[in-house]
């Protein structure tokens, strides 16, 4: 399964951008997504922005990516504990 994340570009230089959420900074190529600057946020897979999308949008999807793992953590923990 192939997964792309929600970042914010930080700093842009040419067809490379720093990127990221909370204290997560990657370097990214934003050469398929032209027009991208420092603000804007796009959908990263494997070190290339591939889509500009709405901060409402990557804000919501951060959100259920968190929620994911949060029900994964639990499940590797033998799932929520009932009392």
């Amino acid at each position: 399964m192939c997964l792309a994340v929600p970042l914010k570009i930080l700093s842009v230089d040419g067809d490379m951008a720093e990127a990221g959420i909370k204290t997560t900074r990657v370097r990214i190529s934003i050469a398929l997504t032209p027009g991208i600057g420092i603000g804007d946020w796009v959908l990263v897979h494997a070190g290339f922005a591939i889509h500009s999308i709405e901060e409402k949008q990557a804000l919501e999807t951060l959100e259920l990516l968190e929620e994911l793992d949060e029900f994964n953590r639990q499940q590797d923990n033998g799932g929520p504990s009932h009392r």
